[in-house]
């Protein structure tokens, strides 16, 4: 894990393997960022042009490294794009400064020690260089560069992969400062958690499956105080949990549904999240074709996002309730499998004609609805990647947001915002819900294919208890990122929505909601 410090060093006298400094578009060429001051003395003030003659606008994105000249203690200078500069006496936009820091720290994989000296006017921009920082250094490598016992002295496969940089120093804060150093330890909490929901998404199903998946979240638990409950097979059946059953029935490895309970001594308010866990998902008896099941170890990264969040909560220490419930289950075709034409009987008692097995993550969230409202919390956001036509509909980098408050559905957008996660205010059209009549059972799992991410949603909020403000989440875009990296955005699974969730504990605890 990188270690991050607000460092009292100066640019100038910080002894590292490089030093990181932001340049922005100007009107007339690249422009020095604050922050830059020291390095640019070093380069006798002609930074800015020598940035420029190597072809550096200060675009969003940009790197270029520099070899460090006379004055300073580090043999390289990495300048990033920040987009464009503000206007004279303005500040950077927080996201602008966590995808600058994003894209350093990927750039510096294998190094032991970097300064970042961007902007870092207030405590708010130093939590977004520490989170973009944090999750840009970022990397998976859990399965490569392991030991081959067939070479000569059990050297490792291949060359191995670059280790993330160590340890980022953040130059020109204030360390003795509280709000920069609350700013400092709240962006650590959260993007370690954010980081453990990647690790989640991009472990192999074969290792991550419900009941593995569910040891993880009860070893965080006993960790951080949070209270832990699972329901097993038995446990399922017992309490009639049709719909996690139905689509759990098909694989070796049986369902889980885990509830993680955070509370405070002094909360008034219960915020409960819900997460699709679909640790592979082959479609079941409605096999997804070739070429769309390479990637599906994502189905639960909805889960994976929410398991992530009451953690967060805990290690804030954040005054509100957050409970979290991950449905947790494997959708595998076999003779044991559900059928397309199968009723199934869900927690609440309704019936639900399966009519794809394929539109299983609805299944298994609305069981985990359905018992979180019987808690009676005072809000529930369900998260999931659901549906693909929601990706037609937003593509891979945002998510949509529905809900059955328009305030609450606002709130939610405008956090996602604050926080950096794009995010779109979806509606939920009455009339779309009469194409999930059934002839058979009191509702299909499938309505009319247009709008199918909306008709998801219309499914979802028959299962929220009368009267619970509800949101529903379709983070089917941007949960996995399947391109090169940019910014602090990986390749493989992201942790898309935790900052959301954590930002709507906090704004709920602050009694901020409304």
């Amino acid at each position: 894990m990188t270690a991050l410090t607000l460092s009292t060093a100066g640019a100038a006298t910080l002894r590292a393997d490089a030093l990181v400094v932001g340049v922005a578009k100007g009107s007339k060429g690249p422009v020095l960022a604050p922050g830059a001051e020291a390095v640019d003395k070093a380069f006798d003030g002609k930074l800015a042009t020598v940035l420029e003659a190597l072809g550096a606008t200060g675009a969003e994105g940009e790197v270029t490294k520099l070899p460090a000249p006379d004055g300073l203690k580090v043999p390289v200078v990495i300048a990033v794009g920040l987009g464009s500069a503000p206007e004279k006496g303005g500040a950077y936009d927080a996201e602008a400064l966590r995808r600058a820091a994003g894209s350093a720290a990927r750039v510096l994989a294998g190094a032991k020690k970097a300064g970042f000296a961007l902007p870092l006017a207030s405590a708010g921009d130093a939590g977004a260089v520490a989170e973009g920082a944090l999750l840009g250094a970022y990397a998976f490598t859990a399965y490569q560069g392991g030991e081959d016992k067939l070479a000569p002295k059990g050297k490792k496969n291949g060359n191995g992969p670059k280790l993330p940089l160590a340890e980022v120093a953040l130059l020109g804060g204030k360390p003795r400062d509280k709000a920069f150093k609350a700013a400092v330890e709240r962006a650590t909490a959260v993007t370690e958690e954010i980081n453990r929901a990647r690790d989640l998404i991009n472990t192999p199903p074969n290792d991550l499956y419900p009941e593995s998946f569910a040891a993880v979240a009860t070893a965080a638990g006993k960790e951080h105080g949070i209270k832990v409950q699972v329901l097993d097979e038995k446990a399922l059946v017992k309490g009639g949990y049709g719909g996690l059953l139905g689509v759990g029935q098909g694989s070796s490895h049986g369902p889980r549904l885990v509830k993680l309970a955070y509370t405070h001594p002094k909360a008034e308010k219960t915020l409960a999240l819900v997460g699709k866990g679909i640790t592979y998902d082959s479609g079941g008896i409605s096999l997804k074709p070739a070429g769309h099941n390479e990637t599906m170890k994502c189905d639960m990264s909805g889960a994976a996002a929410v398991f992530a969040a009451v953690v967060a909560a805990a290690r804030l220490g954040l005054q509100v309730n957050v409970t979290g419930w991950l449905a947790l289950a494997e959708n595998m075709p076999s003779g044991n499998a559900t059928r397309p034409g199968d009723v199934l009987r869900m927690y609440s008692g309704k019936t639900v004609e399966v009519l794809n097995t394929d539109a299983e993550g609805r299944l298994v969230l609305a069981d985990a609805l359905t018992r979180a409202s019987e808690e009676k919390p005072d809000a529930i956001v369900d998260v999931a990647t659901l549906t693909g036509a929601m990706v037609l509909a937003l593509g891979n980098r945002t998510f949509g947001i529905m809900a059955n408050d328009d305030a609450f559905r606002t709130s939610i957008h405008e956090i996602a915002d604050e926080v950096g996660e794009a995010s779109w205010p979806m509606p939920l059209p009455a009339d779309l819900r009469k194409g999930m009549d059934s002839p058979t059972a009191d509702i299909a799992n499938m309505g009319e294919r247009m709008g199918g991410g909306l008709v998801a949603g219309l499914f979802l909020q028959e299962f929220v208890g009368e009267g619970i403000t509800w949101a529903h989440l379709d983070i089917a875009g941007p949960a996995f990122h399947e391109g090169a990296p940019y910014g602090y955005t990986p390749k493989g699974g992201t942790g898309s929505a935790v900052r959301t969730l954590v930002g709507l504990a906090e704004r709920t605890a602050a009694g901020d909601l409304g």
